[in-house]
């Protein structure tokens, strides 16, 4: 059955409200399924700067109060401007929070954020249902995350208007469960029967996650090897178990990337563009600019490592801070841009105030930035403990920066490390440590930097890499199909 309707439901999505990779996604991959000849409408709440941006946004619809406290709310629809039709949630008192979606100024979750994202959720449901006060109806609702999760839930527990249509549920990151007190359920207008262990409840909580894993028809995650990573007990941080019984309605769709954003010969950021075929100068070109901008010495002798990420554990970068002494004796540059944990920002911070000349640390979110590492560096760092899927190991590749990666999640799925065999096969593309220690990322840097300096074997490792595909293209028609299963069923 061809699938021509999808209500894509989401907490953030980029340009206007981001704090990761969903807002990417929820940009990217509705636009790639449009292309695809799909009707998509991203469903998404009001907040300030979609106000601002669609000031003029028309009402559609009038929605009522629910059951429970989910308040009153409207929906205006609006159209961004790669053509993706957007609805959107208006409830002032809900979503007109400047700032990060999900925390106050203090860096506190909001407290009322089970409704917040509970009306998000029953909105979804509703216009997944008979009930819905669209004409338009969509034969799947795909939701994403906890922040929605709920609304498979809904559909299942509430007597929402049959027939519904399919649901799809995409975990991008599993520690992000939506976890609340019992008393949230009546707040919910969720009746009785759902807190229960086939239900909402996990472990005398409410859980928004689990009740989209049990009730969702079909579950994906952001990358094969860590659809099969949740189902362990060592990261499947309690919900292994729903998973490994839900397995057979689970797989993983490795994320793609935005190419006409992240293309160094077109890419308004850079010093100066390059592609497969112009590497050498445009990547010379770029280092230098970046070196320049850093304050550090200009050097085409020695490595220059790059960093755009969150600086926390679970990325890894608490491995990289006793490195201090041997990166720096190698020698190595070292530029990093991000935020993070208190510990680990002014860890990097005391590294370059000691090293000026090698290591420049930015403790920011500086979008151009990121880009002119992306181009500018010889080598792209990502160490971390679980990874999801990834997006920076994807566009270093596309810029010819190989990353230096852990085996884990989408990393694992794609990035090829840079071994004798996979060298003469073709198939490198950057460079994989296994377990999470500094002994082993310091193996793999030297690793890197000896196949650095043998410059006709590091000029086939990056223009295979810029080469490969790492478009929304192919997410989008194994998207399309799951689509076309779940209708089929």
């Amino acid at each position: 059955m061809a699938v021509r309707r999808v209500l894509f439901a989401v907490s953030e999505v980029a340009p206007w409200i981001k704090t990761g990779g969903l807002a990417d996604v929820a940009a990217a991959l509705p636009a790639a399924l449009r292309a695809r000849g799909l009707d998509v409408r991203v469903l998404v709440p009001l907040y300030p700067a979609l106000a601002q941006a669609f000031a003029q946004a028309p009402i559609i619809a009038k929605l009522p109060a629910a059951g429970g406290d989910l308040p009153a709310s409207l929906l205006r629809e609006a159209t961004a401007p790669d053509g993706t039709p957007l609805l959107l949630l208006e409830c002032a008192q809900l979503y007109a929070r400047p700032g990060n979606p999900y925390v106050d100024g203090a860096g506190h979750d909001h407290a009322d954020n089970a409704i917040r994202f509970g009306l998000l959720s029953w909105v979804a449901a509703v216009l997944g249902s008979a009930a819905s006060p669209l004409d338009w109806r969509p034969q799947v609702v795909h939701c994403n995350d906890w922040q929605t999760a709920l609304a498979p839930a809904f559909l299942r527990y509430s007597e929402l208007a049959a027939p519904h249509a399919a649901t799809l549920l995409t975990i991008h990151n599993l520690a992000f469960q939506g976890l609340f007190d019992h008393a949230v359920l009546a707040a919910l207008g969720m009746p009785p029967q759902a807190w229960a262990i086939d239900g909402v409840e996990f472990h005398g909580h409410v859980s928004f996650l689990k009740g989209g894993l049990q009730h969702a028809d079909w579950i994906t995650t952001v990358s094969p090897t860590y659809a099969a990573e949740i189902q362990t007990e060592a990261q499947g941080l309690g919900l292994d178990g729903l998973l490994r019984w839900r397995s057979s309605h689970l797989s993983g769709v490795l994320n793609g990337i935005d190419d006409a954003i992240w293309n160094p010969a077109l890419d308004p950021h850079l010093a100066a563009h390059y592609d497969a075929r112009r590497l050498a100068a445009g990547k010379a070109a770029n280092k230098s600019a970046l070196q320049r901008r850093c304050g550090l010495p200009r050097r085409d002798d020695i490595p220059l490592f790059g960093v755009v990420s969150r600086l926390t554990e679970q990325k890894g970068f608490d491995l990289l801070v006793p490195l201090e002494t041997q990166l720096a004796a190698l020698p190595a540059q070292l530029v990093v841009l991000g935020t993070g944990t208190h510990e680990l920002e002014q860890a990097f911070r005391a590294m370059a105030a000691r090293h000026p000349d090698l290591f420049c640390v930015s403790i920011d979110f500086d979008e151009q930035l990121a880009h002119q590492i992306e181009a500018g560096a010889d080598i792209f760092m990502m160490p971390s403990r679980f990874e999801p899927c990834g997006l920076n190991q994807m566009y270093s590749l596309r810029y010819g920066t190989p990353p230096l990666v852990r085996r884990t999640g989408g990393l694992a799925d794609t990035v090829v490390d840079a071994t004798p065999a996979s060298l003469a096969d073709g198939s490198a593309n950057g460079f994989v440590f296994e377990e999470p220690t500094s002994q082993a990322l310091l193996a793999t840097v030297n690793r890197a930097i000896v196949l650095w300096r043998q410059r006709r074997q590091w000029r086939t490792l990056q223009r295979h890499g810029m080469r490969q595909d790492w478009s929304w293209t192919q997410p989008a028609r194994v998207y399309d199909e799951l689509y076309r299963r779940l209708l089929a069923r």
